[in-house]
């Protein structure tokens, strides 16, 4: 029987030979031959970085999700810009984890969850697994309320049936995955450039002061405890530990590397990804709280929910901001709530070894968010403490992704650099420290009037 050459070597040879019998139709086959093509030198310029674009914008979307919009609202609605500082931080360090993820798919093949299964205990995977899940579950909650929110303000659609319809858009989102990654990538990334859009027409209109924009950036404050619990709530919100699991996954079998030269320049690639998707992410973060801080801060600090900042939007900078608010959220909640039931999938079948069909999950993981709905339970306020609830658990995968990334028996030559090493275990104490103010501040204790 002849040997059958691997689809991808036959698409790339297809391409440079100019055969279009041999090219295939499947838009992300097409994207994986091109890959492969630019790893063998045969594809040059700018539009080399192109098949490598992608996995960290699905990761980007968890880092804008609806959560963001309480958080940042209610940050920039009491404080103004003081909090600007915690987005860029929080930004800065994603940056590092989402790399760092996505390095340790490329390089090993496995996801981050595998790696757990294989190297830890029955106990502590079990263990894992089951706070993962529940960190899952807190940000499917924050979407899809989020989705339903913009739904309910939009369209006037009742909020218990504005579930449903999320449910099903998501549900079709996700079944964008029998074409391949390419199409899935496409239509989030179309939703993050409407997200973007949104808020640069939110700029405009706002008319932030640039100076204190740029003055809070860069200088940390922290007033007392309610800016603490924004803060930790701002981090929540950014660092998504679900997408940590996720984006090693979404890298382990896209384009493998056949030699340490082409891990090498993948990793290039992937690092503009990166560097390119969370940019975007933080620059419509620190849109979302400078937008709060300039039109509610003074005369509306009170505001601490969407639907509030939404209903004071339309006579302080008419319909049209307001209007263009609820479509930046809906689009947040669409396109977050399909990444965060992919997540689950593959934290699932990563930790234990089996998943579940997706109709079922995305089923399950809408029932908590049509119990808070059915009781009138805040919506605001709960996505605010699902985002706390994100932080409480997000230690759990940046010290495994810290082991295992540091590990020369696991990454070889790819092993973390010192200077990366050292990073990393920073950023995951400074995020350890921001929990343990939250819990002391949980339990009772009176935090500092100021810090």
């Amino acid at each position: 029987m002849e040997r059958m050459e691997p689809m991808g070597h036959r698409a790339q040879r297809a391409i440079a030979e100019g055969e279009p019998d041999l090219i295939p139709a499947s838009l992300s086959e097409r994207t994986a031959a091109r890959a492969e093509a630019v790893l063998s030198g045969q594809t040059g310029g700018v539009k080399k970085v192109l098949p490598f674009i992608g996995p960290a914008f699905i990761a980007a979307v968890a880092y804008i999700d609806p959560g963001n919009f309480a958080t940042n609202i209610q940050s920039g609605a009491a404080f103004g810009y003081r909090l600007l500082w915690v987005v860029l931080m929080a930004n800065l360090m994603a940056m590092l984890f989402q790399t760092l993820s996505s390095k340790l798919g490329i390089v090993t093949g496995k996801n981050l969850p595998e790696l757990c299964r294989e190297h830890f205990g029955r106990q502590a995977i079990y263990g894992m697994w089951g706070l993962s899940e529940v960190a899952a579950m807190a940000t499917d909650l924050a979407e899809f309320l989020g989705a339903s929110l913009g739904l309910y303000l939009l369209f006037h659609i009742p909020l218990l049936y504005a579930t449903g319809v999320t449910g099903l858009v998501t549900y079709g989102v996700l079944m964008l995955e029998r074409y391949g990654f390419r199409p899935f990538e496409m239509v989030i990334g179309a939703l993050v450039a409407v997200i973007a859009l949104c808020y640069l027409v939110e700029t405009v209109l706002a008319r932030p002061h640039l100076g204190l924009v740029a003055y809070h950036t860069v200088v940390p404050w922290l007033g007392g405890q309610e800016s603490v619990l924004l803060a930790v709530g701002i981090v929540g919100a950014t660092v998504m530990p679900h997408v940590v699991y996720l984006h090693s996954g979404l890298t382990q079998n896209r384009v493998r590397p056949r030699s340490l030269a082409e891990a090498r320049r993948i990793l290039r690639f992937n690092k503009v990804d990166v560097i390119l998707a969370m940019t975007v992410a933080g620059l419509i973060n620190m849109a979302m709280l400078y937008m709060a801080g300039a039109v509610f801060h003074h005369g509306h600090a009170g505001i601490a929910d969407i639907t509030t900042a939404y209903r004071t939007l339309t006579p302080l900078l008419g319909g049209g901001a307001a209007a263009v608010f609820l479509i930046s959220l809906l689009s947040s909640g669409f396109s977050s709530s399909a990444v965060g039931t992919m997540a689950g999938q593959m934290i699932m079948q990563g930790f234990v070894g089996f998943s579940i069909p997706v109709w079922i999950r995305r089923l399950v993981t809408m029932v908590p968010t049509v119990v808070i709905v059915a009781l009138g339970v805040n919506p605001t306020e709960t996505l605010v403490v699902s985002q706390v609830i994100l932080s409480l658990v997000l230690p759990i995968p940046l010290v495994a992704l810290t082991r295992f990334t540091n590990r020369r028996d696991i990454m070889g030559a790819m092993v973390n650099t010192p200077l990366t090493a050292w990073l990393m275990m920073v950023c995951t104490a400074v995020i350890m420290l921001m929990n343990a103010l939250l819990l002391w501040q949980i339990a009772g204790m009176p935090l500092p009037a100021r810090l």
